[in-house]
């Protein structure tokens, strides 16, 4: 297989139809800050399917998911935080 054929979640990424992302999001070291901007972004969408949480956690959880072992520990615990930062910007934070 030709090697662009194995990039397309970078095209998903870039030109999902679900939310319109603020460019390089995902390269921030804030949690809050890519939280805070998925949320905008999701909520601004007049494109997405299920509720403005739903997409914003899929779009995190798809980019956490493709880069897979490209991402370092640290920057992976950064994303994993945005996740609770978006849990909190929903109301939805989990009792422990």
């Amino acid at each position: 297989m030709p090697r662009a054929q194995n990039k397309w979640s970078g095209e998903v990424t870039k030109h999902s139809d679900a939310l319109d992302l603020e460019p390089h999001i995902f390269e921030s070291d804030d949690p809050r800050e890519i939280a805070d901007s998925l949320k905008r972004s999701a909520e601004h969408s007049s494109r997405r399917k299920g509720s403005a949480y739903q997409s914003a956690m899929s779009m995190l959880t798809f980019y956490i998911n493709r880069a897979g072992k490209n991402l370092d520990a640290k920057h992976r615990k950064t994303l994993e935080a945005a996740k609770e930062e978006l849990r909190k910007d929903f109301g939805r934070e989990t009792k422990h």
